[in-house]
C-alpha cells in the first residue's frame, strides 16, 4: 500500500533513545502496536504496517538493543519486563490510551506482559506463534543460542546465514533472507540478549496466557514453533489458535496483505 507512508521516529527511554515506526492516523479504533521477534526489529513489520493502517494508527517499536534503539549497558537489564516498559514509554510519549497488541515469537511474550501490566489499556492480543517451552527445551535453547564468538573465518555469520536458510518459509526470497541477516548483525555483541530474556521468561509467559482476560488469537505458522504453539490449546481461556500452515518465516514480507486481512478480521470482531 504505497498510499500509506511508514515514518520513523525516536523518543527517550531508560537506556537512551527508542526507535519506532508509524503508519496511518489516530482514529476511534485502538492503535495497533507491533512487537518484533529477536534479534530482529520493527523492520519485521515494515511491509505490513500500511495494510494494517487503513483506518487506524499502527506502531512498531524496537526493543532496547535492537534495530535503532540504544541498548542497555549490561545483559541483566535485557528482560521481557524491561522491553515491556520501553513499549509503554513510547506509547505514553504518543499519548496513546487504547491499543491492540501484535507480537511475533519473542514479541508474543512482550505483548502478554504488556497486557498484564496495563490491562485497562489493552483491547485484544495477537500472538504469531506461541513460544510455550518445557524446562528441558529452555535449557537446550539457552545452549543453542549461546553467542558465537567472532573469529577471522566468520563462523558467526556462516551459522546465522545457514539458520536463516534452514528456517526460510514459502515466498521468502534470498533478498528477504539477506535483510533478515542484516537485522541480526545490528544487535552487535548483544545480539543474543533477547533470546536469553525470552527463555528466562518462558514459565511466566505460560502463566500470562492462563490469566489473560483480553481476547487472544494465536496464529500458528508452519515454522520452528509450530509444535510449541499447539500447546496453547490447554492454556487459553479467552480466544483461539488458528493454523496458517501455508505461511512460515518471512511471511510478513512475502504476504503482507493476506496477513493483514487475518489480523484485522480478529481485531474487528465484536
Amino acid at each position: 500500500m504505497k498510499s500509506i507512508k511508514v515514518t520513523r521516529h525516536f523518543t527517550d527511554g531508560d537506556y537512551g533513545q527508542l526507535h519506532y515506526r508509524t503508519a496511518g492516523k489516530a482514529s476511534t479504533l485502538p492503535a495497533v502496536v507491533c512487537l518484533h521477534m529477536v534479534p530482529k526489529s520493527s523492520r519485521l513489520y515494515h511491509n505490513l504496517l500500511p495494510y494494517l493502517a487503513k483506518d487506524r494508527l499502527v506502531i512498531a517499536i524496537d526493543y532496547p538493543g535492537y534495530g535503532e534503539s540504544d541498548k542497555p549497558i549490561e545483559q541483566p537489564q535485557a528482560t521481557i519486563e524491561n522491553y515491556t516498559k520501553a513499549i509503554w514509554q513510547v506509547l505514553d510519549h504518543l499519548s496513546i490510551d487504547q491499543v491492540d497488541l501484535v507480537g511475533y515469537h519473542t514479541g508474543c511474550m512482550v505483548a502478554l506482559d504488556s497486557a498484564h501490566l496495563r490491562g485497562n489499556q489493552v483491547n485484544k492480543v495477537v500472538n504469531i506463534s506461541a513460544p510455550i517451552f518445557t524446562q528441558k527445551e529452555v535449557e537446550a535453547f539457552h545452549q543453542y543460542y549461546t553467542p558465537i564468538a567472532l573469529d577471522e573465518s566468520g563462523s558467526r555469520f556462516k551459522t546465522m546465514w545457514e539458520r536463516i536458510l534452514y528456517y526460510r518459509g514459502p515466498g521468502m526470497t534470498l533478498e528477504m533472507c539477506a535483510d533478515s541477516m542484516a537485522e541480526n548483525l545490528r544487535g552487535g555483541e548483544a545480539y543474543e540478549w533477547g533470546h536469553a530474556a525470552a527463555f528466562n521468561h518462558a514459565q511466566q509467559y505460560i502463566e500470562n496466557i492462563k490469566t489473560l482476560t483480553q481476547p487472544l488469537l494465536v496464529m500458528n505458522l508452519n515454522d520452528d514453533l509450530n509444535e510449541h504453539s499447539q500447546r496453547v490449546d490447554t492454556l487459553i481461556n479467552n480466544g483461539e489458535r488458528k493454523d496458517y500452515l501455508q505461511w512460515g518465516a518471512g511471511f510478513l514480507d512475502a504476504f503482507p496483505e493476506e496477513a493483514s486481512i487475518e489480523i484485522l478480521k480478529f481485531l474487528s470482531e465484536k
